[in-house]
């Protein structure tokens, strides 16, 4: 993906969206509707934010019959590489080890899951020596 594509933003319903075509593949507009929970949205609604995500360069499609079948371009982890970035800096000043002290004080994470994230910050260490 574009670096100027990972720097767009995806409303709650394009987000919504991309992790159908993340999670399913490639899909037919009335297929993603069929996923939805109820009350599904009306067909031309999804219709219009895939187009919508196919001018950002973020959807393409290939013909079929009368129909598009959808398929995503953008790749989730560069969404969530940045999505997690920004999430970060608004809301810890930037500071991931902010953010690990909120998950340790709300016992949101456990010691021993702190020990793995420790044993893989000096395997990453020991990794970037050689």
């Amino acid at each position: 993906m574009a670096n100027s594509k990972t720097k767009a933003s995806l409303t709650r319903k394009e987000e919504e969206i991309m992790k159908l075509l993340w999670s399913r593949g490639p899909l037919l507009v009335r297929e993603m509707v069929e996923l939805y929970d109820e009350p599904r949205p009306h067909v031309n609604t999804v219709s219009t934010l895939v187009r919508i995500l196919e001018q950002k360069g973020f959807v393409g499609h290939t013909a079929e019959g009368g129909s598009h079948r959808y398929h995503a371009i953008a790749r989730m982890e560069d969404f969530r590489r940045r999505s997690f970035g920004d999430f970060i800096r608004n809301y810890f000043g930037n500071s991931y080890l902010g953010a690990v002290s909120t998950l340790v004080a709300e016992e949101k994470i456990s010691v021993d899951e702190l020990k793995e994230l420790i044993a893989k910050v000096e395997q990453a260490d020991k990794d970037k020596e050689k």
